[in-house]
């Protein structure tokens, strides 16, 4: 088993925000699950799995697993930002398109955490480069 200098435990800044993104996503969805339901089941459900696949993601970012943290998360806040602009454009399955919500208050926060995680998602994947040798 080999181990793992305790500098490379460290939570980096960009981790710490990437932590605070996916559970903002994920919080706004939770709290925003009950109206869904009332709109669509499905979409209900979306909300609740959105909020879910946030924390798992939060842990695997947190924990320093790539792809649990960083994929899902990606998954999460990508996915949410899309149907969030369908949402407002064509509409989803059994539902009009809603051109007046673009700047619902809880909406636009989302979109600002789902766009958050995804920069430093960029960010993330380009990882520490390796210091030039002598």
């Amino acid at each position: 088993m080999t181990t793992v200098p305790f500098h490379a435990r460290q939570l980096t800044l960009s981790r710490w925000l990437g932590i605070a993104a996916i559970l903002g996503t994920g919080f706004i969805h939770i709290l925003e699950a009950g109206d869904a339901f009332g709109e669509a089941k499905y979409k209900g459900l979306l909300f609740v799995a959105n909020g879910v696949g946030a924390l798992v993601a939060a842990f695997g970012i947190y924990r320093n697993q790539r792809e649990l943290g960083w994929m899902l998360g990606l998954l999460v806040a990508g996915g949410a930002f899309l149907a969030y602009i369908a949402s407002r454009t064509v509409g989803l399955p059994g539902l009009p398109a809603e051109p007046d919500a673009w700047f619902e208050p809880m909406g636009v926060a989302s979109l600002v955490c789902e766009g958050l995680f995804i920069i430093l998602f960029v960010v993330a994947q380009k990882g520490p480069t390796e210091a030039p040798r002598a």
